[in-house]
Formats: structure tokens, C-alpha cells, sequence
């Protein structure tokens, strides 16, 4: 008889609400979206004729329950339009720390880390979670 071992994928255990990402990633990647996105998401990321905004109601209600790292995986397999994959996984990170500093999630010590697998234990919640 063999035995049966199940997995279960724990929660995430942290959110966008923990300080994430510092604000010193979050200048770079300010620099880094105005020269790689902000032709088609605009400068103020608020959307344009072919691309979605990145901040307010309807892109924190797209990624709301989501993780970071299913956000860093979208950008930086998906981004930018006309040659999808050309940039690297800190420029991503730099860039993702920018949507999240423009979105008001607080900033905190630690940068967010360039890995698909780090950036899926951090929850992405639109409001911030109720303190017990």
C-alpha cells in the first residue's frame, strides 16, 4: 500500500501592506517606467489608447487576491508590447516597486526581490487588511 503525501500551498504570509519594496528601488524604477512604459501606460501609469492603467480602482481590482510575483511574472513575460522578455528581472523588480509606491502601498527597508518565487509569498490586497 503506497503512501499518500499532500502538499498544501501555505498563504502567502505577507502583503503589499508590509513595506515591500524600498523607496529607493522605487526611484529607480520611477526612471525605468518613464523610458520603458510610459509611452504606451502613459507617465502618470493611468492607461493609454492600447495599454491598461497601473494604478487606481481597476488595476488594484485586476490584481486584487493575486500575488506580486504573478504581477512581476505578467511584466516581465508580457512587457514591453513591442519586444515582450527584453528586460531584465531587476529592471522588473525596480519597475514593479514604481506601480507599487504610485498605488500608495508603504514603502519599507528591503527591496523587492528580482524572483518569480519570493514575489508569489506576498499578497496583493487592494485595501488594506483589518488589524486584530
Amino acid at each position: 500500500m503506497g503512501l499518500l503525501v499532500l502538499i498544501a500551498r501555505a498563504e502567502p504570509s505577507r502583503s503589499v501592506w508590509d513595506g515591500v519594496y524600498s523607496p529607493e528601488q522605487a526611484s529607480r524604477g520611477q526612471a525605468a517606467y518613464a523610458e520603458d512604459c510610459a509611452s504606451c501606460h502613459g507617465l502618470a501609469l493611468n492607461g493609454g489608447e492600447s495599454a491598461p492603467p497601473l494604478m487606481g480602482g481597476e488595476f488594484l481590482s485586476n490584481w486584487n487576491g493575486l500575488t506580486v510575483g504573478d504581477l512581476f511574472d505578467r511584466i516581465r513575460t508580457s512587457m514591453p508590447a513591442d519586444s515582450p522578455g527584453r528586460l531584465k528581472r531587476e529592471r522588473v523588480a525596480d519597475i514593479l516597486a514604481e506601480i507599487l509606491a504610485v498605488n500608495q502601498f508603504p514603502a519599507g527597508s528591503m527591496e523587492l526581490a528580482p524572483k518569480s518565487e519570493v514575489l508569489k509569498e506576498i499578497r496583493f490586497e487592494a485595501a488594506r487588511p483589518e488589524r486584530k
